[in-house]
């Protein structure tokens, strides 16, 4: 495998902090973008009946969500500059140990093989801006709980994590590209 840490910028923070509005202005500025992968299954199992929820089986949801960002991981490579990522690998074990459920070795072997650039950019919970809609059925308590199990996990991968301010989107976005040493293309 190629190493792309040095190009693949990972978001990551608890639902309704802002991760996707800030990925959605970073791909409107030019730069390659991953979404993010439970919005996407949660979608696909709804329309189509399936069992992969985080309300009803979070374990086979876990694996969807290692599956996706192993995918994006992947399909990132065709892409000739820097990729922000809407959550990344080690996501999926900060999910797990939320749910309380293992954190089984093949998912924490993904997490050490698909790396991504050593500073993380984290959106703290911002209960200002946080909703709940049909896909995200979360609480503020558990989004914030979920902050805290995704930085643990990035912070025990050796992930540096750089916490995103509590402001607009557009200074969101100069602040992940001034840290990430990148100019608006």
């Amino acid at each position: 495998m190629q190493n792309d840490s040095d190009r693949f910028f990972a978001l990551t923070g608890g639902p309704g902090s802002g991760k996707t509005t800030l990925i959605e202005a970073l791909k409107a500025a030019g730069f390659a973008t991953a979404p993010e992968a439970g919005r996407g299954i949660i979608r696909d199992q709804m329309a189509i009946g399936g069992p992969a929820l985080p309300w009803q089986d979070r374990a086979l949801f876990a694996e969807l969500m290692l599956s996706w960002e192993m995918r994006s991981w992947h399909a990132a490579h065709a892409e000739p500059g820097p990729v922000f990522f809407d959550r990344g690998v080690p996501d999926t074990i900060g999910y797990l140990r939320l749910c309380g459920l293992p954190v089984l070795s093949h998912i924490m072997s993904a997490a050490t093989t698909f790396r991504y650039v050593r500073r993380v950019f984290i959106a703290p919970p911002w209960p200002q801006i946080f909703t709940q809609d049909e896909e995200r059925k979360q609480t503020p308590d558990e989004a914030e709980r979920t902050f805290q199990a995704v930085a643990g996990a990035y912070a025990e991968l050796g992930y540096e994590l750089v916490s995103l301010p509590l402001a607009p989107v557009e200074e969101r976005v100069r602040f992940v590209l001034d840290a990430a040493g990148l100019s608006r293309t």
